[in-house]
């Protein structure tokens, strides 16, 4: 048998109504949670010029589905991230806004490819960035506003796990020199790869694979290995933004962590949730460039919540709000049934029934009546 052709490319999908309907409130949870820290909302389009997608990144240019625009002759590209689009809204159009500057976004992105543990290319990423300031005290606001974020929207029981991301230069550069390439060591703690450090002349990095686990025991077992206090700023910063979160979600602490944190600056984090193996979230500290020798320093998170969505969050029970209007029914009372949050489902034929529309409730005479 001759198998159909697929209807979209692989990896993007079509969002039936319960399904978009729970994406919709879900993002309106999580934007309202960010917008009630002062974070205002920006939406950048879906596509821009090659370059200001990717920069001089080659990572970056690699994940973009590019094309040519027939109005300017130049590449475009579909955006695999808004973070980027947000820097430079903030760096160009909101360049002379006071800083510390707080913008928040919801939006679809598009990537070139798909990973095994997250097969859709197309996702819905919404996220805050805080823009003008990477210290102690930003970090901690930007990891607080996720898990208030993810609480508003129904997402409970998260962890946190903490990254270093310039852990390897900070060591290489003064206490622990190696004569192997940098990004072969990063690879090798990033693979928790004991015998990639040996054969590497990298022994004296193998504690830190060990100094992985809960916050609290890593976070102990870091501060043993770092005997001459190189790490010790970076260890106390940490301390202070796990703080005022410690009752609120799990923490751990991965130092050699780098999937997904390409260009985070000395903090990262990931938000995982039971039942997903990958996380539905990460953040940290970066810096966004102005021309050639300038940078702006921001922090941020991004959320991917789509996985959740598919296992029911947002989710809501259709038939309880909707109501069926038989045909000669009171137009008044439909409406102010409307403006009380109830859903109106109008009768075209004598033929069309409550139950059969997916309605819990039909209008009477006097009102609402259950089905």
């Amino acid at each position: 048998m001759t198998k159909a052709p697929a209807l979209l490319p692989e990896g993007l999908r079509d969002r039936l109504p319960r399904q978009a309907e729970a994406a919709s409130r879900v993002t309106r949870a999580l934007v309202d949670a960010m917008r009630a820290h002062g974070y205002g909302r920006v939406a950048p389009p879906l596509a821009e010029f090659r370059e200001t997608l990717s920069g001089d990144d080659a990572r970056a240019a690699r994940d973009l589905l590019r094309f040519t625009d027939p109005v300017s002759q130049r590449t475009l590209a579909l955006r695999p991230d808004i973070t980027r689009q947000v820097g430079r809204i903030a760096t160009s159009l909101l360049a002379a806004a006071p800083r510390p500057l707080r913008l928040c976004y919801a939006g679809q992105v598009v990537k070139l490819r798909a990973s095994q543990l997250r097969p859709a290319r197309e996702m819905l990423q919404v996220g805050a960035e805080l823009i003008g300031s990477d210290s102690v005290a930003a970090a901690r606001e930007i990891v607080s506003v996720a898990i208030d974020a993810l609480d508003a929207a129904g997402i409970g029981s998260a962890t946190i796990d903490f990254t270093l991301p310039d852990v390897v230069d900070l060591l290489a550069s003064g206490p622990l020199p190696v004569t192997a390439d940098r990004e072969s060591l990063r690879d090798a703690l990033d693979a928790k790869d004991a015998g990639a450090l040996v054969r590497l002349g990298a022994e004296a990095y193998l504690p830190l694979l060990r100094a992985t686990g809960p916050f609290d025991r890593a976070l102990a077992d870091l501060r043993a290995f770092d005997r001459d206090g190189t790490l010790a700023s970076r260890l106390d910063a940490l301390e202070a933004i796990a703080a005022p979160i410690r009752q609120r979600a799990a923490l751990t602490l991965d130092p050699t962590e780098r999937h997904g944190f390409a260009y985070q600056s000395w903090f990262g984090f990931q938000i995982f949730v039971p039942g997903h193996g990958d996380a539905i979230g990460r953040g940290g500290g970066y810096a966004i460039p102005l021309g050639e020798e300038q940078e702006e320093p921001a922090v941020g998170f991004s959320l991917y919540p789509d996985p959740l969505i598919d296992d029911g969050l947002g989710a809501a029970n259709e038939a309880e709000r909707r109501i069926f209007l038989p045909l000669g029914h009171d137009a008044a009372l439909a409406a102010s049934l409307r403006a009380d949050g109830w859903r109106t489902i109008a009768a075209l034929t004598d033929a069309d029934e409550a139950e059969r529309l997916g309605c819990g409730w039909s209008l009477g005479p006097d009102g609402p009546v259950a089905v």
